[in-house]
């Protein structure tokens, strides 16, 4: 379990306990970068688009606790106002990671490539680029 996200760490079995506790028919559902036992001891885990799905098939009136970034906790909070969404952790901060994916920093990306300009390019020592290449591969090739 060698991922690695700063955020999704802060999710803990005692979390989940304690909502448990509070909301005894509730549902927990967790993204896959949280400590395996946090996994484990939910619910349900998987993607962004997973728990995207996931809270939408649940039931009106649902109780969901959901352990992931809390920007995208809130916005599933306001698209479902029929299902109680929480965050899992009350005091976890939005992930600045993710917000340099937003539309303006791509637009900004894009423009500066189409300029000639290749921001941030990450370069990958030949050595290491045919493991990683057959890696890639052999993720890609799995079928769900």
């Amino acid at each position: 379990w060698h991922g690695f996200c700063s955020v999704h760490k802060r999710f803990t079995v005692a979390q989940i306990e304690d909502f448990r506790q509070r909301e005894p028919e509730g549902i927990v559902v967790v993204h896959p970068e949280c400590p395996i036992a946090t996994v484990e001891a939910s619910d349900a885990n998987g993607s962004t688009q997973y728990i995207r799905n996931f809270v939408q098939q649940q039931a009106p009136g649902s109780r969901i606790a959901i352990g992931t970034e809390i920007n995208m906790v809130a916005r599933l909070a306001q698209e479902h106002p029929d299902k109680h969404i929480e965050c899992l952790d009350e005091e976890i901060c939005p992930c600045s990671t993710m917000y340099m994916i937003h539309p303006a920093y791509l637009m900004d990306v894009l423009e500066r490539i189409v300029d000639g300009e290749i921001p941030n390019q990450i370069t990958v020592p030949t050595s290491i680029q045919e493991g990683s290449l057959l890696a890639l591969e052999r993720m890609l090739s799995i079928k769900k």
